[in-house]
């Protein structure tokens, strides 16, 4: 699948997938998006001492660092899952330059790519991360409940398989009491099957400059 990279209205970078006509975030502010739907809105408002996160669309691997930073600057230990079925190479991440070179970040967000699929590696002491190379729709937890949800599947007119209500039963099953799940997605179908799954759905303001309204849906 070609993938094309392209810079944002924020500076960062994101990727482009001509055969979907879609990019991997969004092109008014990769790393604005991103810092405000999952680390503002989720991680900043989940309770949990140590949160257990799943990130539903793993991709290239943003999110997943700056929760990392936020975890460092916080000391906030968390634990770290990761579902992607189509993995990105380094090669392809490095060249988006989220981090700087040769920079201590640049060494933790290689190790984020590198470490094996389908095991669990301690990045430092406040992250460790378990990536999953699996279809979510065919996903089983093992018995693994967590308390924050990252929901950054590609959208739906593009991957409908990936936004069904059967899904959300199963994320709403997965979730902590209290638990949070997150998305840059707030049609009115998605906020309607989250309901129907059993959370208590908020529209939140969207990041500066991007879209309008957002959702986070909490189980009570």
């Amino acid at each position: 699948m070609e993938r094309i990279i392209e810079r944002t209205a924020d500076g960062s970078a994101t990727l482009f997938v001509p055969s979907l006509n879609e990019h991997y975030h969004s092109v008014k502010g990769a790393q604005t998006e991103s810092q405000h739907i999952f680390i503002d809105m989720g991680l900043n408002a989940c309770l949990a001492k140590a949160p257990r996160i799943l990130e539903v669309g793993f991709g290239t691997g943003l999110n997943a660092l700056l929760t990392l930073q936020a975890a460092e600057t916080s000391k906030r230990p968390v634990h770290y899952t990761g579902l992607e079925l189509y993995p990105l190479a380094w090669e392809t991440i490095n060249e988006l330059g989220y981090v700087a070179p040769l920079s201590s970040e640049s060494s933790l967000f290689e190790f984020i790519h590198k470490v094996p699929w389908n095991m669990e590696a301690i990045i430092t002491p406040y992250f460790t991360l378990e990536k999953q190379q699996v279809d979510v729709t065919r996903w089983a937890s093992a018995d693994q409940y967590f308390d924050l949800i990252y929901f950054d599947a590609f959208a739906p007119e593009k991957q409908p398989e990936m936004w069904t209500q059967k899904l959300f039963n199963r994320l709403y099953a997965v979730l902590n009491t209290e638990g949070i799940i997150t998305t840059y997605c707030a049609k009115g179908v998605v906020r309607r099957m989250l309901q129907a799954a059993g959370f208590l759905v908020e529209r939140l303001p969207g990041p500066p400059g991007g879209k309008r309204e957002i959702l986070r849906g909490r189980k009570q």
